[in-house]
């Protein structure tokens, strides 16, 4: 398949931005499950399941405070961690930058 870039319209640009943005995440997330399910194996290997290996923890504890908050609703806000949500990729596609979210 070949995209030819230099043709595309700004519009079609962000779109094929989102997409490859949605891929990555999907294809990061997908590993990082692998991962962890390879990483639950190697401790079921030796006689032990994650939480006894970590001290009873498998991911960090604690909250983390927003960082970004949709300017339509002040109420959906994000950290900056994980995934985009969909408020925060559409404002991005419509031309506003990250600083623009800042809380």
């Amino acid at each position: 398949m070949t995209i030819e870039i230099e043709k595309m319209d700004l519009k079609e640009l962000r779109e094929l931005r989102a997409k490859l943005e949605r891929a990555i995440n999907s294809y990061e997330d997908r590993k990082r499950r692998e991962a962890l399910a390879a990483v639950e194996e190697a401790a079921r290997t030796y006689g032990f399941n994650l939480a006894d290996l970590t001290g009873g923890k498998t991911r960090r504890a604690g909250t983390v405070a927003p960082k970004y908050a949709n300017p339509q609703d002040p109420t959906m806000t994000w950290t900056g961690r994980g995934r985009k949500p969909r408020w925060v990729q559409e404002s991005l596609d419509s031309g506003k930058s990250l600083e623009d979210l800042q809380i």
